[in-house]
Order: C-alpha cells, then structure tokens, then sequence
C-alpha cells in the first residue's frame, strides 16, 4: 500500500476500535443513560429558568414525573412527596436523574428512584451525603421500598426531619 500500512492492520485496527466502542457502550444500561440525558435537560431548563425560578416551578415538574409513572411506582411516589412535604416543608422539590428529589439551599437532600424506570425489583428512597444522617462510622443512606405501610411512612418522615436538621 502506498502509506506503508498493510489492510490486515487497518482492519485490525478497525475492529479493535469498535470493540471499544461497544464495551464503552456496555459500561452503562439503557435506563442509566436515559436518566443522564434527563439531568442534562433538567440543567438546561434550570439555567433556562434563572435563579428566580420558585418552588412552583419545581413542584410542577415533579408531579409531571410522578404522573408519567406506572401505577404501583406512582401510587409509592405521591404517597412519599405528601410525607416529604409534611415532614419537611422547606425542602424544594426539583426532578433530579428525571425522578423527583427534595432540596434545601438548591442541594438535593433525598430522592426516590423508581423501579420500573431502573428495571428493579424494588423502588428506593435515598439520601444524598447532604442529609444529616451522619451516625458514627457508617450509615444507611438508601432504603428499598416494597409497600408503604404506615410504620414505613411514619421511618420515612423521621429521617426526612433529621436529615434536614
């Protein structure tokens, strides 16, 4: 060839560079990039807005997410913003990764992740490290939920309470 380089090599090359691409590509679920993609527009909208954006505004948006749920995840999601908001009526609900989230001093404070949208067989309520929850060496900062049942609900509003403590 007259660039020195013989086909085999480049067809090696070639197939060397796109069994990068596909194991990049492995390296996060379909749900996972979704989920990035919906962060990326959450910021933009955000920046869109400007800093007098209210509470309204992102109250809105979550209860949009809520309501594009399937059932058994949207019946837990609007059971758990009532209890956010009771336990913790300062906190801001915004969307956060596209599920909805609550957040003090613009910080996410915790969050629910859906199970059908991550392909789980449990949703999760989490606290993210600006909770105050800190006990001692180690602490739980994420909590499978399978039913709401009223001492779950009643857990979930003392944690909420302390983490904003």
């Amino acid at each position: 060839m007259a660039d020195g380089k013989s086909p085999t090599k480049a067809t090696d090359r070639s197939a060397k560079s796109k069994a990068a691409i596909n194991q990049k590509s492995k390296r996060f679920t379909d749900e996972e990039r979704a989920a990035m993609k919906e962060r990326a527009r959450e910021l933009k909208a955000a920046s869109r807005r400007g800093p007098r954006a209210g509470k309204a505004d992102g109250e809105r948006d979550v209860r949009a997410k809520i309501a594009e749920m399937q059932k058994p995840d949207r019946v837990m999601a609007e059971r758990l913003h009532a209890i956010v908001n009771a336990s913790a009526p300062d906190l801001s609900p915004r969307t956060w990764y596209g599920m909805p989230a609550y957040a003090k001093d613009g910080n996410v404070v915790c969050f629910f992740k859906s199970a059908q949208k991550f392909k789980t067989r449990y949703a999760t309520f989490g606290f993210s490290d600006k909770a105050n929850l800190d006990e001692g060496a180690m602490w739980p900062t994420d909590f499978a939920l399978k039913e709401l049942t009223p001492d779950v609900e009643k857990r979930i509003g003392a944690l909420v309470k302390k983490a904003v403590s």
